[in-house]
């Protein structure tokens, strides 16, 4: 796959076969948008371009943006985009400056004469251009004058699937790990680096990777107890994850500490990636650390038979 964090690097081609938008957390409605684009370009004999913006578009024109967390950062989606087998990513920086472009001026400056547009795929409530002025039907009427033709997933087709971003972020924050994942297509993702933490937890047994998170915007799930997989250098561990404040020891940190089964490598300052697949249980505060060991050993045990 082809990466532009520019436009300016971007050749335009004799047939572009283009969809646009954020597609945060690349979930099973956008894949459906994306196989539709790969089958007009093998047909058409054209080539696959996802033109997306960084960074996520309300950060820059919406004063609510503060608290938005991201279902994938941008490195995730570059890597979902390139499983996915399109051709072309073009990464736009979105500035305030673009925000003001109006749709003919997006169409004509972006799709037009950068990219050679032959072929637009959008999703049935796409928008675009300044204020979110350009629709479906203004590309239905305007496409001879642009020289494309346009194609709408039906709302049936995705309403069907009942999928959205913000349903994938309330259920992970509401733990729902289980329809998170259903609706993304695959388990949910904590990428970061391995740094030193209070090192509790290898005084009763159960030393802890404590991640960090490079993107302070990625979404983090409500607090408790997970079945997970680690991946370490290109290897797999089955593992268990905590999440939140570690209420018994008097903790206010919030912390993603997790621990991998037949593991005993020192990792401090290497990166590991969780995938998370179930959840357990709330995170809870115990009148004694025995009694908190005695509960980690019923996880690892309940973990286990997940893994059976």
């Amino acid at each position: 796959m082809n990466i532009y964090h520019s436009l300016d690097s971007f050749h335009k081609l004799e047939y572009g076969v283009v969809t646009s938008g954020t597609f945060d957390g690349v979930h099973l409605g956008h894949q459906k948008i994306l196989n539709r684009l790969k089958e007009i370009s093998e047909q058409s004999g054209g080539e696959s371009v996802v033109l997306t913006f960084w960074p996520h578009p309300r950060t820059v024109v919406s004063e609510d943006s503060q608290g938005l967390h991201l279902l994938s950062t941008i490195d995730e989606k570059i890597e979902l985009f390139s499983q996915l087998g399109i051709q072309h990513l073009a990464i736009v920086p979105f500035t305030r400056a673009f925000s003001e472009l109006s749709s003919d001026e997006f169409i004509q400056q972006i799709l037009v004469e950068k990219i050679g547009t032959k072929k637009l795929v959008i999703g049935y409530d796409h928008r675009f251009g300044r204020n979110r002025e350009g629709s479906f039907e203004f590309l239905k009427n305007n496409s001879l004058q642009y020289g494309f033709e346009v194609e709408e997933i039906s709302r049936e087709d995705i309403e069907n699937l009942a999928i959205s971003s913000s349903r994938i972020r309330n259920s992970l924050h509401s733990g729902n790990i289980s329809e998170a994942n259903d609706l993304l297509g695959r388990a949910y993702t904590l990428s970061g680096t391995v740094v030193k933490g209070k090192q509790l937890g290898r005084t009763i047994g159960f030393p802890t990777a404590n991640l960090f998170l490079h993107e302070s915007y990625k979404l983090v799930p409500q607090n408790g107890v997970y079945i997970i997989r680690a991946t370490h250098q290109g290897k797999r561990y089955n593992a268990m994850l905590n999440i939140g404040v570690r209420p018994t020891v008097d903790g206010s940190i919030r912390t993603i500490e997790a621990h991998l089964f037949d593991f005993d490598q020192e990792i401090y300052g290497e990166d590991l990636k969780l995938e998370l697949l179930h959840y357990l249980r709330p995170e809870q505060k115990f009148d004694s650390l025995d009694k908190l060991v005695q509960q980690i050993n019923l996880d690892k045990q309940h973990s286990l038979e997940f893994f059976s």
